[in-house]
Parts: C-alpha cells; sequence; structure tokens
C-alpha cells in the first residue's frame, strides 16, 4: 500500500486532536475525519497511514465510543501522547477582554473554564467543537463573541489570544492512541513497553478475581482495566486492559498465559513503547 504521509484524526483543524498530532507526529499532514468511525476508515481504506485516537482525559473520564471501535478495527496501536488541553480565550484581532460577552466551545470546555468565565461574567455558548467554535467566531466577526480553544486554533484561525491556560484544573490531559494498520511489536523508547489487550472471562465463578491474580502473582502493573457491553448486551462484557512490559517479558508472558487459561477470548491491541509524561 501507498505511504500517504498523513495522519487522521476526528475534528476539525485546530482540534485538540489536531494538535496531537501536530505534536507527536510533525512530520506528517494531519487529515480532518467528521468522526472516530471516519478516522479510522481512513487508515483502513489508504488514506492516511496512521489514525490519532483521544481514549481518556483525566477529568473527564473515557472518552465515549473508543474502546468498542477499537477491537473492531483491524487497527494496532503503535505508540500513546499525552497532550496537556490548555483552554485560551480567543477572539477577533484588537478584542479588548472587557468587550466579550459570550463564549463558544464544546461544552466539556465550557465546563472546564466556569470560574473564570464567571469572574468577567462572560455567557457561555455551546457550540460543535473548539475548532469549530474558534472558525465561527473568525467568520462572524464580532468581537462580542470568542471562542474557548487553544494555540492551535488561534494560530490557524487568525485570532487574538486574549487570556491564556484558563482551565480551572491545571492538570488537564487527554491521552491518545496512535493506530496502524501494521502492529509493531519492537521494543522502542526510553521508558518502556506498554501492552493493551481486550479479554472476556469464561462463565465461571470468580473467573475475572481468578484472571487477575496472575498479573499480581508476577509482578506485573497493570495500569487501567474498564469494563463495557458487548453488542448491546449485558451479559457480554468485554475488558480492556493496559500493562507495563512487553509480552516477551518473562513475567508478562506468565501474567497472560494464566489470563487464557480463565478467558474465552483474549485480543492484544498493540504493544507501543510509554509516553514519558505517563509517569
Amino acid at each position: 500500500m501507498t505511504k500517504t504521509n498523513r495522519i487522521a484524526f476526528q475534528g476539525e483543524h485546530g482540534a485538540y486532536s489536531h494538535q496531537a498530532c501536530h505534536d507527536a507526529r510533525p512530520d506528517m499532514e494531519a487529515l480532518p475525519c467528521r468522526t472516530f468511525e471516519d478516522a479510522i476508515d481512513a487508515v483502513r481504506e489508504g488514506r492516511a497511514d496512521l489514525a490519532m485516537l483521544p481514549v481518556e482525559n483525566s477529568t473527564y473520564g473515557r472518552v465515549a465510543d473508543i474502546h468498542s471501535l477499537l477491537p473492531g478495527s483491524g487497527l494496532h496501536i503503535v505508540d500513546e501522547a499525552f497532550v496537556r488541553v490548555h483552554i485560551n480565550l480567543l477572539a477577533v484581532p484588537g478584542t479588548p477582554l472587557e468587550q466579550v460577552e459570550n463564549a463558544m466551545s464544546h461544552t466539556v470546555l465550557l465546563g472546564q473554564c466556569k470560574a473564570f468565565l464567571a469572574q468577567h461574567g462572560i455567557q457561555r455558548v455551546t457550540g460543535a467543537d473548539t475548532a469549530g467554535s474558534a472558525r465561527h467566531v473568525a467568520e462572524k466577526g464580532d468581537p462580542k463573541l470568542a471562542a474557548l480553544a487553544g494555540d492551535l486554533a488561534a494560530e490557524i484561525y487568525g485570532l487574538d489570544v486574549l487570556a491564556r491556560h484558563i482551565e480551572d484544573q491545571g492538570n488537564n490531559t487527554t491521552r491518545f492512541l496512535v493506530m496502524s494498520p501494521q502492529a509493531d511489536h519492537n521494543r522502542r523508547g526510553d521508558d518502556g513497553m506498554m501492552t493493551s489487550f481486550v479479554f472476556q472471562v469464561r462463565n465461571i465463578p470468580a473467573a475475572l478475581y481468578k484472571a487477575m491474580g496472575g498479573f499480581a502473582t508476577n509482578g506485573v502493573n497493570m495500569t487501567k482495566l474498564e469494563s463495557y457491553m458487548v453488542g448491546g448486551s449485558f451479559t457480554a462484557t468485554q475488558f480492556y486492559a493496559d500493562i507495563e512490559g512487553h509480552p516477551d517479558d518473562a513475567n508478562v508472558k506468565l501474567a497472560l498465559d494464566e489470563l487464557r487459561y480463565f478467558t474465552s477470548q483474549l485480543d492484544i491491541l498493540g504493544v507501543y513503547p510509554a509516553d514519558p509524561r505517563r509517569h
């Protein structure tokens, strides 16, 4: 398949997912897509080499639908990236802060800047997303209307930054996964390896407890374990897990062998270097 040197993301130019592409793969062209499914399809159909997908936010938790999309995507996790969500107040050039009456953004970002907006008497206006709100403010040209978005959006849409880093939580971070059609299990990076997988436990008493025991007894650190329904069924539960280590590590191999004994299905989603910002 011909390489495109593109990385697909959900959203518009200037979105935080675009920022993740810009930071993690600066040499690649970022390809905006309407939905997460569209970003995945862009890779599967050869219109992009990689996809950048957000999986969790330190303030708001899991990003909806992503975990159910990953196992069936046919793509593999080859990297992770952490992006600090710095929120800025953006307005048309030359606008003084006192003139702003309304701020538009995605509802999640509006909720993360309550203190600043209340302090300045600025009303919240819900927009479809952050970058789209910035584009709308630029197109409308009304100094009374500002947008909440990142530095990249300000740069792309030619807006002034009236106030920087106005988020209530100073450590707000989103974790992204870089997805590829080809798996890469080579050891790389300077901060160890991560392994992500999904599994379904067998229908026997205490199956999950027993399945997890192998990680504890073999000293494998599990950094994430989440459950979600499969196919809308309340009885079929699938688990998603991240662990520190490589499947070829002796202790990880033993833990995964033990896990297989208690599962009806186990799929490795990716083996990739740990991002240094994880710690």
